[in-house]
């Protein structure tokens, strides 16, 4: 029987890392890892499963070895070029990239929300955008209850969303206690004591990369590719875990106590909703953990059948590495 042989790519960085933790965590049946990186890194040495790794460069080569799967988060340019080279080998692709999130014949998978879109790929499986993903594990239960006609997204997302470099940006400015006098690394202005409604490159429209990304996804998941939404996203001076206010305009009436019980019920999700005590879900509830907090859940007065919701999840897992995983898991075990 062929042996399970993984490889990642992009093992040094902020998401890297963490597969490396979600992995020793898991304990997949994956009897051989890899780990690549760009020639910057390559060199390098991982702790791993109480093993030494060094890492290697990724060359057009490297999947010469047969892998039966990759983890890619290393960015889109690598997965354009790599992905599909890793894929001719037969190797099964998860890719953390935006590169082939909306290339129809590319699975965009949350597997506590489309796990059956696993068996459709050709290769190459696309791990949504980590806003997105929080945001559809949240809603999948709800619109099938009750269908829904309209989503607002407004997001505030931590800066390791931004990788090691907007973490850097943030720590410099709470050394410094100061928005100046050290060089930024990422953002275009200070993220300390600041809060940016700018993540990724604007577009001809006014929207961003990201709130366009928002939106095409949620539509790809859910396969509404009519669903009306809209997006503003906002990156905030906090380390890690993305936290969204989400408005729902439904088809069908609710009640909100039924709501908060599909919620209560659906696989991934913690509601975290009694604010007569001060609890709904915040940033330090969800650092390093896997499940979609839910909280804040009222009716929206200004609609006919509407609700608003606090969304909010580690980026670094469920945003990314965990989901990946998970994927890898769904694929081990078909």
């Amino acid at each position: 029987m062929r042996k399970n042989k993984l490889a990642i790519v992009g093992a040094t960085g902020l998401v890297g890392q963490t597969i490396l933790k979600v992995l020793e965590e898991k304990k997949l049946p994956i009897e051989d890892y890899t780990f690549f990186a760009s020639s910057r890194s390559a060199g390098k040495k991982i702790k791993f499963l109480k093993n030494e790794y060094v890492v290697q460069e990724l060359t057009p080569n490297s999947f010469d070895e047969e892998f039966t799967y990759a983890i890619f988060s290393a960015g889109a340019t690598i997965a354009k070029d790599f992905a599909p080279i890793a894929a001719s080998k037969g190797c099964i692709v998860i890719d953390n990239s935006s590169n082939f999130r909306m290339d129809t014949k590319v699975p965009l998978v949350v597997p506590e929300v489309n796990p059956e879109e696993i068996n459709h790929h050709h290769g190459i499986i696309a791990n949504p955008n980590c806003s997105t993903i929080q945001a559809v594990v949240a809603l999948k239960p709800l619109d099938d209850a009750y269908h829904m006609k309209r989503v607002i997204y407004s997001t505030y997302q931590a800066v390791s969303g931004a990788g090691h470099k907007g973490v850097v940006d943030l720590e410099s400015g709470i050394k410094s206690n100061s928005s100046y006098g050290y060089e930024l690394q990422k953002f275009p202005v200070p993220i300390f004591n600041n809060c940016l409604p700018h993540i990724d490159s604007f577009l001809e429209n006014g929207y961003t990369k990201e709130e366009e990304k928002m939106i095409n996804e949620t539509r790809k998941i859910l396969k509404k590719p009519n669903l009306a939404i809209t997006a503003t996203t906002v990156r905030v001076p906090v380390l890690n875990s993305h936290s969204e206010s989400i408005n729902v305009e439904f088809e069908k009436d609710f009640e909100l106590l039924e709501l908060k019980e599909t919620l209560r019920n659906s696989h991934g999700i913690v509601v975290k909703d009694a604010p007569e005590f001060d609890l709904y879900p915040t940033t330090l509830d969800t650092n390093g953990k896997d499940e979609v907090f839910v909280g804040r859940i009222r009716r929206d007065f200004s609609v006919k059948s509407g609700v608003n919701l606090w969304v909010v999840a580690d980026n670094l897992r469920k945003g990314a590495a965990s989901n990946a995983v998970q994927i890898l898991e769904k694929l081990i075990n078909c």
